[in-house]
């Protein structure tokens, strides 16, 4: 009787297994992925990120990357987001905007909107989305 228990839950724990490797695949797959954008009024240039596990991770690293990117040290986040896209849209006159969406098209959107604001002629000049 002792061999009978024994084997049964074993062959439970072994059973469930896979549905535990599941489940920790799942909730891997499910973390949100956070991105950033960030700009340099002085040089116009940009840094972005984008997939990093926090907001400040990808903050960082936008600001890094536009800080390498425009050699200057006035670098600013202007926009995070997660699991979505971010976008920014600048004006000849050195307006700009940033917005994010669900998608490309209204990230884009959102960034010209708020860059009209400012500046007549707005158009976006990059994007960026997560993976998720």
């Amino acid at each position: 009787m002792f061999k009978s228990k024994w084997s049964r839950r074993v062959g439970a724990a072994i059973a469930s297994l896979p549905a535990i490797a599941l489940v920790a695949t799942t909730q891997a797959l499910a973390a949100d992925k956070f991105g950033a954008i960030a700009y340099s009024e002085a040089t116009g240039g940009y840094g972005y990120s984008r997939d990093y596990p926090t907001q400040g991770d990808a903050e960082i690293r936008a600001l890094n990357e536009c800080e390498a990117h425009s050699g200057s040290s006035d670098c600013q986040v202007l926009l995070w987001f997660r699991n979505a896209c971010g976008a920014l849209a600048t004006a000849s006159n050195g307006a700009y905007g940033s917005g994010w969406g669900i998608n490309r098209s209204i990230a884009e959107g959102y960034a010209v909107e708020t860059c009209s604001a400012y500046g007549a002629d707005c158009a976006p000049i990059m994007w960026v989305c997560t993976s998720r």
